[in-house]
């Protein structure tokens, strides 16, 4: 059976950890929450580095953790990346890629070394000392030397938390290819609403030690009930695929079941994969469809929940025809012009639209 089966109770001074989930162990499954919830308590349990006081850990149908039953870390199929990377300083990058690589029988290696090197960009890093490596290069070999390893699980904890915004950038497009391309699960770990939207398949919201939620990346994004939907940049993603561009006017057009969205003109095959990213400041809402307005991307909508997150704002939650969920944040002066409640359908107009993958 191909799924992560988790449930841990484990108590360390103060904090308490009482979790259960199970996800597919396809994708990236984020574990996500403020700090201090239990999110890398959760994953060094799952490597073998914590041995939880009670539950089970179950990969893929393999008992890694049940009762008396525990697989020490060192014989767990897993790559990890810690939130800095930890080169070995005597060596080159080659020779750090190569560390556990060559330590891995050639019948069991599962990604190519070439592979993960043209994948993770580090072609023309092979040759310098570490300590030559920018902070991004450096997580770069990281993840590069974790993959190497041809594990069943890919663990990441944190692995952009200590990198400033360019290089978060420059390395998230490289997080985004490692499903498609290795197809090796992963376990990721974060506090940033940002990252998860852009990477995560499946998230397990932890808060204080506890599971407050689980499930589909989209879904809990916009849930009204949970913190993130109010941040300051909540925001909805959706999932389509690239129907058309525009040469005109520089525009790629991203088409779902319930509607279209325009993004700036990318040079990406149609019928390819798409996950944009909608924040819920820039969605406006009318009971018409309008013509006569400089925004293109007005999506019927339908709203399945509103809420009150300030004494003059709402957000509220909008199911497209598709059954794709957007956030809208409006002013409560609009939502009581508007006669906003559950129910109505209208139109959202999206001011701007982020192409993430």
């Amino acid at each position: 059976m191909s799924n992560i089966d988790i449930t841990l109770q484990h108590q360390q001074g103060d904090f308490a950890l009482d979790v259960t989930f199970q996800t597919p162990a396809t994708g990236i499954t984020a574990l996500f929450g403020r700090s201090g919830c239990g999110k890398t308590t959760v994953l060094r349990a799952v490597a073998g580095l914590l041995k939880a006081d009670q539950g089970h850990i179950n990969i893929n149908g393999a008992s890694w953790q049940h009762q008396q039953h525990f697989i020490p870390a060192h014989r767990r199929p897993i790559g990890y990346v810690f939130q800095e990377a930890s080169l070995f300083a005597h060596l080159s990058v080659r020779r750090n890629l190569e560390y556990g690589w060559r330590r891995i029988p050639k019948t069991q290696r599962r990604v190519k070394f070439d592979t993960v090197v043209e994948l993770l960009g580090v072609a023309p890093l092979l040759k310098r000392a570490t300590h030559r490596l920018s902070g991004g290069e450096r997580q770069r070999v990281a993840i590069a030397r974790a993959l190497l390893t041809s594990p069943q699980l890919l663990l990441m904890d944190e692995p952009l938390s200590a990198l400033d915004h360019a290089a978060k950038q420059a390395i998230l497009p490289y997080l985004e290819s490692l499903h498609d391309e290795l197809g090796i699960p992963s376990l990721y770990v974060s506090h940033d609403p940002n990252e998860v939207a852009r990477l995560a398949d499946q998230i397990v919201f932890l808060e204080q030690g506890r599971v407050k939620a689980y499930g589909a990346a989209a879904d809990l994004l916009t849930r009204l009930d949970l913190p993130v939907a109010s941040y300051d940049d909540a925001a909805a993603i959706l999932e389509g695929k690239i129907s058309s561009h525009d040469h005109t006017y520089h525009l790629t057009w991203v088409s779902m079941d319930g509607g279209r969205v325009a993004v700036s003109r990318e040079d990406l095959p149609e019928g390819h994969y798409a996950r944009v990213q909608i924040l819920a400041r820039d969605v406006s809402l009318s009971l018409r469809s309008h013509t006569d307005t400089s925004i293109i991307n007005i999506l019927p909508a339908k709203i399945v929940d509103t809420r009150d997150i300030s004494p003059s704002q709402v957000l509220v939650r909008l199911e497209l025809l598709d059954g794709q969920t957007l956030l809208s944040r409006i002013t409560r002066r609009s939502a009581v012009g508007l006669g906003i409640k559950e129910g109505m359908t209208l139109y959202a107009q999206v001011k701007s639209v982020a192409l993430m993958s």
